[in-house]
């Protein structure tokens, strides 16, 4: 079978760095950091007591009382940014086949927020279990795909993908398969999360996982950097629309870029840690090459997992040199981690944006806040440190790890 190519026509967002594409863009080529202290919860017993927050957020301007009860707020955030990229995208809603266009949402957590809340109120009583019938539907990850799918009758392939902070890379993947495939003609891909809360605050921290400069939340995801102490959680949705290539030119569509190939691994080594030698991350880059029909040489530009842990920079770093040989010291790499926080299993999904305006935009978002250089990093690497930088993109490398070992990357070309 003939694939098919695929393109993006339609971008939305609401994350730590704005509530809307323009806003995100911005921030991006500024530098501006997200982190701040908490505000969803008293965190002060925390021994983190900040994150990437979605900012001047008000459900009440999105939805009524009862759609709020309904939805968790990984969900809100996902019809938000999946509203915004279908209108983006000027698709005509009543003339297209809805039974060719679908929906796959990712999330790594879900609503882990209703599902706290729930069991505490529980756990407050005499142990009659009174749960609200919204609890188990608002908890559960895939509910993001559903409500997409039922507010414009998409009939389409709908399902999620979890695979912690990896998910929406995944999830982009499928997309973009279900359409090159004949699946269908139109996808709504992105991710949601919503883990600025007790549980999952509380948990990484107890894995040692997070930054504790609380003293500075501005300066503490500074990915590459010799004092990095961790990751900063941060929380929103990235939403794509993928488009079969015909489809979109027949009705005239703007088209920002398209995708081009997709790789997926597991390191098969720890349950938290990554590779020391990033095997596994070597391995989905290299697919993702190889399903592009491209050369490593090919890449302008590398939108790294970089998550600011003392774990996980340099072994990917090292796989990115493996993969791109000498090419890796003509392309830009940057860490958009270290404004917008760890979005967790919605970090691919707006970093796939932050590739996409890299490409419209001819501008490579920076790595802020690395001050220090690690000295096991190979000072000859173009990181796009603290500042923006101005280049044509053809070819954008987008990579995403998660627990468990999984490793995705997915490629974006202009057009």
């Amino acid at each position: 079978m003939t694939e098919r190519r695929v393109v993006v026509t339609g971008i939305g967002t609401i994350n730590p760095l704005g509530n809307n594409i323009e806003e995100y863009f911005s921030n991006l080529e500024k530098g501006v950091s997200g982190a701040a202290p908490i505000t969803h919860f008293d965190a002060e017993k925390f021994k983190t007591k900040f994150a990437c927050e979605v900012k001047n957020y008000d459900s009440n301007l999105y939805f009524d009382r009862k759609e709020v009860r309904k939805y968790d707020l990984f969900t809100q955030y996902a019809l938000i940014a999946a509203t915004q990229a279908v209108e983006d995208s000027a698709l005509d809603l009543e003339a297209v086949d809805k039974e060719q266009v679908g929906v796959i949402w990712s999330s790594g957590i879900g609503g882990i927020k209703s599902f706290f809340d729930e069991c505490l109120g529980w756990a407050a009583g005499d142990g009659t279990p009174r749960f609200s019938p919204f609890f188990i539907p608002r908890m559960i990850s895939d509910i993001a795909a559903g409500f997409i799918s039922m507010k414009y009758g998409f009939m389409g392939p709908n399902y999620c993908t979890v695979s912690a902070c990896a998910s929406s890379n995944h999830g982009m993947i499928a997309a973009f398969d279900a359409i090159r495939y004949g699946k269908a003609d139109v996808m709504v891909a992105g991710g949601s999360e919503a883990a600025v809360n007790e549980p999952s605050v509380g948990g990484f921290n107890s894995m040692q996982a997070l930054s504790t400069r609380n003293d500075d939340p501005q300066h503490a995801s500074r990915p590459f950097d010799k004092d990095r102490d961790g990751f900063v959680i941060g929380e929103g949705a990235g939403a794509l629309i993928f488009e079969e290539y015909e489809h979109a030119k027949a009705r005239g569509a703007k088209i920002y870029c398209e995708i081009i190939g997709g790789g997926a691994s597991a390191d098969a080594y720890h349950f938290t840690a990554p590779h020391p030698e990033g095997k596994g991350a070597m391995k989905s880059m290299r697919d993702a090459i190889k399903d592009a029909g491209i050369k490593p040489e090919d890449i302008d530009y590398v939108n790294v997992h970089g998550t600011s842990t003392p774990a996980g920079d340099i072994p990917e770093l090292k796989a990115v040199a493996g993969v791109l040989g000498d090419h890796v010291y003509n392309v830009n790499i940057s860490s958009t981690k270290s404004m917008t926080g760890h979005l967790l299993g919605a970090a691919g999904a707006a970093e796939a944006l932050a590739c996409i305006f890299a490409i419209t935009h001819g501008v490579i978002p920076p790595t802020i806040n690395c001050d220090n250089l690690d000295p096991e990093i190979d000072p000859n690497l173009n990181l796009t440190l603290n500042k923006a930088q101005k280049r044509e993109v053809r070819c954008a490398l987008s990579n995403t790890f998660g627990f468990g070992g999984h490793n995705s990357t997915v490629i974006f070309r202009k057009i």
